[in-house]
């Protein structure tokens, strides 16, 4: 069979037929008498095996070790491939989310795209601060998309980097509420916590909605900062968590303070008063008690005074002066 027939019924181009020739890959079993190229059918086979390999990704010289050298074993080389496609994979999955981040900034102009991708390519800087002015760079009037800051954010262990994102994301369009939603959910502690700390610096209620959700959390730290907004906003149903952080010392002074504005409703007051009257009888040592007599100044109404009271006769003499202190003090008032 003449090249032209071959090139027709393979799909192999005369071109490409010849190149393998030079290569060696693949010689044609004959010649006509006028000197063209004849290929016999084992000559076909090796065509379409080449092609196969091909399909694979592995080179024109791969693929000559693997037909012709008996010992060869493909196992090696398949891994390879597999780590190699991985590889590209990865880099046209970046490549897909820059171009897509660079379209939700919406661009006018080439100038502006260059911009959204230097911010882009400042934002995974190994350098802190360059990471940090990418993030404030949205004072500035240059957008970052929301996915990219969001992204930095959940990742971003540097605490002034982080919270100069928090607040790009603060005042962004849409605050990426939804990729924040999916860093709530995820297995790694440190992330949920990064979550729930931007998500914190929003309003809204679909911010508040993620809140409340974080506050069944595993981790102290995530059902911590969701209480903490929530107190802020007058939610009653962080106050089981802030009476937690009180008798933890877990941003204990944070705690009393949300702890005081939830109480600024006369019913949630009695509740609150309640809630920490009742770990009065219950947890162990001295410095506990005088976090939970500290909580209780805050919060108004005589159910409150009369704990207070109660506690200035306590046995230790730091609870006791504490106490007596802060009924002094509202006495006052």
């Amino acid at each position: 069979m003449l090249i032209g027939e071959v090139a027709r019924r393979s799909g192999v181009s005369a071109r490409m037929l010849r190149h393998y020739d030079s290569l060696g890959l693949l010689h044609p079993t004959g010649r006509t008498g006028a000197g063209y190229r004849e290929y016999s059918g084992d000559d076909i086979r090796r065509i379409f095996h080449i092609e196969s390999l091909r399909s694979l990704g592995l080179s024109l010289r791969e693929i000559g070790r693997a037909l012709d050298d008996p010992g060869f074993e493909p196992a090696q080389l398949v891994d390879d491939l597999v780590r190699r496609t991985r590889e590209r994979i990865a880099r046209e999955t970046e490549l897909l989310t820059r171009l897509r981040r660079i379209g939700a900034a919406e661009p006018a102009g080439w100038e502006e795209v260059l911009r959204t991708v230097a911010l882009l390519q400042a934002l995974k800087s190994e350098d802190a601060g360059r990471r940090q002015r990418a993030a404030l760079s949205s004072a500035t009037g240059v957008p970052v998309p929301a996915e990219a800051l969001v992204e930095a954010a959940l990742s971003e262990a540097d605490p002034n980097v982080a919270g100069a994102l928090r607040w790009a994301l603060a005042r962004s369009e849409d605050g990426g509420l939804g990729l924040l939603a999916d860093g709530l959910g995820s297995p790694e502690a440190e992330v949920r916590t990064r979550a729930v700390r931007s998500v914190a610096g929003m309003s809204g209620p679909e911010a508040t909605a993620l809140l409340r959700e974080a506050l069944t959390d595993s981790e102290v730290a995530v059902r911590g900062h969701a209480a903490l907004a929530l107190g802020t906003r007058g939610v009653a149903e962080a106050a089981p968590v802030l009476v937690d952080m009180v008798v933890q010392k877990v941003n204990d002074v944070d705690a009393a303070d949300a702890l005081g504005v939830l109480a600024r409703d006369p019913v949630a007051a009695d509740r609150i008063t309640g809630a920490l009257v009742d770990r009065l009888g219950h947890v162990p040592g001295a410095p506990a008690r005088r976090r939970l007599a500290q909580a209780l100044a805050a919060i108004p109404g005589p159910a409150a005074s009369r704990a207070l009271a109660r506690l200035s006769r306590d046995e230790d003499r730091g609870v006791a002066l504490t106490a007596a202190y802060i009924v002094k003090l509202r006495d006052a008032r």
